[in-house]
């Protein structure tokens, strides 16, 4: 999308094509909406902005907390909770023999019920359960109480009369949970918050994230949904400010959903200086934004108070000067240019030229300090999951090793269109990175110890390899039980060099490492590889960044992920 005033042409959105084959993520056009006062042009999915220089009843459960923090109990929750030195006929219970007791108590089939009714969805039958476990005396538990809680906030009924009933049981069963002091932890807030939500009362949904800190719990992101989209969804500007005043209080970092929501009540109320911030926290956090969102950035450029922002005079140097100080692609200056905006869907072509104001986006540099903390936060995460011992054996070898202008995911390399463990691919690219790179050094090929030992690597050629590589001080065999992502992912990161594979680096592992840097490292370093019968080609990280970007001269590019 590009957006411009009279002369002056911005153009704020593109969207980056996702394909299974990621031969095409770097080769195909990167799509943008592009829209200017006199000739507005719509292309599919992206767009650039641009202008021309110049109830009460409910409530006990809420005020029961409110009141006073409860005081709870550590006593076991049941019998079936015991130590593991429990003993039947003189015998320790083992591990499976005491599962099966857990399984078998009435606490533990009362557990399975639930849940069952948690996955259908079925909350009249899970009313039943949990009615029939109070009258038989069946000691409830955490889980039990936010199953329920959950099934309540989750089924509002198919007409009013039931929505109200399920809601009322549902703060019953909360207040019953305070009563019994039984230990609430962040599902058990997050739910209620959703009861509340669910009878339209953002209000005490907020109140509730705000007494987990009373109880030494933090909120997640999810805890802040009731309140933030209730109150955005009744026009309550400052309250839905304050929720997400909150959330940066806590830590939490709001994502798309969340940042949409703020900057759909903020262009409604004409809060200029509001949209500007919430553009570029979408900017750090989210980088492409979907259909939707580019849908209430368009509203807001069309807008009639849009077209009256911003300054007609503006500091050049200063301008210049916080691109520097950003690293490209942004100034935070504020709003530049005055008069009506220009809106255009265009295209990116594979150097990042805008198709519709011809100005080629930049390529963000990434704070080194940001770098350096990454590298020390994933060397922690990997010591909490790794044998420290072995990773810090990692780290010395790398040291004296390296640096390295490339790090080769060895196994994702090797088996790429490949039945079987590929060392001839992999001797491919690794000569060919050896030849683009600068110091025509051989890249470091990172591998599981089992990989090197055995298998495939046992013929006599793949052995001549191995030993070349390990000769070169270009090799190294992960212990065995080891993760090798934690390794090769360190090593590009340390090294600040390209990272070879086709992992896309989206499970649970890499979201540990958060949304924010780890997103722009990837783009900047992340080198894929197509294998077809014409041979083995690699795309190298795109010469632009795929991000929101605010031109010198006022405009604004935006990615649209409208596959997402």
């Amino acid at each position: 999308m590009l957006l411009c005033r009279s002369s002056t042409c911005f153009a704020p959105s593109f969207n980056a094509k996702t394909s299974q084959n990621l031969c095409s993520y770097f080769t195909k056009k990167t799509q943008l909406v592009s829209f200017s006062k006199n000739s507005p042009i719509f292309c599919s999915y992206s767009y650039l902005f641009a202008k021309p220089v110049k109830d009460s009843n409910f409530i006990g459960a809420h005020n029961l907390l409110m009141k006073k923090k409860a005081t709870f109990c550590n006593s076991a929750i049941s019998a079936t909770s015991r130590s593991d030195e429990k003993a039947v006929g003189g015998n320790v219970v083992s591990k499976r023999l005491k599962k099966k007791v857990r399984r078998d108590a009435p606490e533990g089939v009362l557990r399975f019920k639930l849940d069952m009714c948690s996955k259908a969805g079925d909350v009249v039958e899970g009313l039943r359960l949990y009615d029939e476990a109070r009258r038989n005396g069946v000691e409830l538990n955490q889980h039990h109480y936010n199953v329920m809680l959950y099934l309540c906030s989750q089924n509002g009924g198919e007409n009013g009369s039931d929505l109200k009933l399920i809601c009322k049981r549902g703060f019953e069963i909360f207040q019953q949970m305070i009563i019994d002091k039984v230990p609430p932890n962040e599902a058990t807030f997050t739910n209620a918050a959703r009861l509340a939500s669910v009878m339209e009362d953002p209000e005490m949904a907020f109140d509730l994230v705000k007494q987990m800190k009373g109880f030494g719990i933090m909120p997640k992101l999810r805890s802040y949904g009731p309140p933030l989209f209730g109150f955005c969804k009744n026009g309550m500007v400052d309250k839905a400010y304050e929720v997400d005043a909150h959330m940066i209080e806590s830590g939490v970092v709001a994502e798309e959903p969340e940042l949409s929501s703020l900057l759909k009540i903020s262009a409604d109320i004409n809060n200029a200086d509001k949209v500007y911030e919430l553009l570029h926290r979408l900017r750090t956090s989210v980088r492409q934004v979907m259909e939707s969102t580019v849908r209430v950035i368009e509203d807001w450029f069309k807008s009639e108070h849009a077209a009256k922002t911003g300054k007609e005079n503006w500091d050049v140097i200063k301008v210049k000067e916080g691109v520097v100080r950003g690293g490209g692609g942004w100034h935070g200056q504020g709003w530049l240019g005055h008069g009506q905006w220009r809106v255009v869907r265009t295209q990116m072509n594979k150097k990042g030229v805008c198709g519709s104001c011809g100005e080629r986006l930049a390529c963000i540099d990434i704070d080194p300090r940001e770098t350096e903390n990454f590298a020390i936060s994933l060397s922690k995460l990997a010591f909490g999951r790794e044998v420290q011992a072995d990773f810090i054996q990692f780290q010395e070898w790398l040291q004296q090793h390296g640096p390295f202008d490339a790090v080769i995911d060895g196994a994702n390399v090797s088996l790429i269109n490949q039945q079987t463990f590929n060392f001839s691919q992999l001797n491919t690219v690794v000569n060919r990175l050896q030849d683009t790179s600068p110091s025509k050094k051989l890249p470091l090929v990172i591998l599981h110890k089992s990989r090197v030992n055995g298998g495939p690597a046992q013929s006599p050629y793949n052995k001549k390899l191995l030993e070349r590589w390990k000769n070169s001080g270009a090799l190294y065999a992960t212990p065995a039980g080891s993760n090798d992502d934690w390794y090769w992912l360190y090593a590009a990161v340390s090294c600040r060099c390209l990272l070879v594979t086709n992992d896309e680096m989206r499970d649970h592992l890499f979201q540990l490492l958060g949304t924010s840097f780890f997103p722009r490292w990837k783009e900047k370093h992340q080198v894929r590889l197509s294998v077809s019968r014409s041979g083995i080609a690699l795309h190298m990280p795109p010469p632009y960044s795929i991000v929101i970007q605010e031109s010198e001269n006022g405009g604004w590019h935006v990615p649209n992920n409208h596959r997402r």
